[in-house]
């Protein structure tokens, strides 16, 4: 059994620690370029998106102008054990809107309603929920009363209303993240361990994976336009 815990403040350093190991075990769902965890920049983007979330959590001590709201769902029997969380933009002009930038549930945990419950909360506070999911997720976000609004990218924009809201959602820049004295280091390490031919190719088979995305998130629209 687990129970749900929502957190407007940044969350005490144990749940930060859980987050943090859970975005790593899981980037390659949580990523918005789905690295696979065979292709050598996989460490890249462990780091990448493990210090997006951290900096989201941190935000929310107000200090930076973002609303951020996180929910928790934890372990009835210890509710110190992290099995899952939903990480939510809160629109800065419609009190009645939000975005979901991050959901996840350790792998030991799934297919317990625990995703299931994270959504059905969001829905039950917003009558607007937005997130992005990749095509291959669209069925199951369906299920749970979603619908697809557009392709963006490698994934398909969804909403709770089938349209997008139009709300103004503020989100972190995240192109500094991979400009940082760390994300440098990881990748000369990974260049001098892999060595330049190999770092080439892990470009090229993450850029090409993101294509063959692409076209599935627009097959994936254009099948659910032509059923309505």
């Amino acid at each position: 059994m687990f129970i749900l815990s929502r957190l407007d403040s940044v969350p005490p350093e144990s749940f930060q620690n859980q987050i943090r190991q859970l975005v790593i075990d899981h980037v390659g769902e949580l990523s918005s370029v789905a690295i696979s965890s065979d292709n050598p920049l996989y460490p890249l983007y462990q780091y990448g998106v493990g210090l997006e979330v951290h900096q989201y959590l941190q935000a929310m001590d107000g200090t930076r102008g973002l609303a951020v709201q996180l929910l928790l769902a934890l372990d009835a029997d210890a509710p110190d054990q992290l099995l899952g969380f939903a990480l939510t933009l809160p629109a800065q002009d419609d009190p009645q809107a939000c975005s979901l930038a991050f959901m996840v549930v350790l792998r030991s945990h799934r297919r317990q309603g625990i995703a299931r419950a994270l959504l059905a909360d969001l829905q039950s506070r917003y009558s607007c929920v937005e997130l992005n999911a990749f095509a291959g997720l669209v069925p199951w976000f369906e299920e749970m009363g979603m619908q697809v609004v557009a392709a963006r990218g490698p994934q398909v924009l969804m909403s709770s209303t089938g349209h997008a809201s139009g709300a103004l959602v503020g989100t972190l820049d995240i192109a500094p993240i991979y400009e940082t004295l760390e994300v440098r280091q990881i990748h000369a390490y990974l260049l001098k361990q892999q060595g330049e031919d190999a770092m080439i190719d892990a470009e090229q088979r993450r850029d090409e994976r993101l294509d063959e995305l692409a076209l599935q998130a627009q097959a994936c629209v254009r099948q659910r336009q032509a059923v309505h």
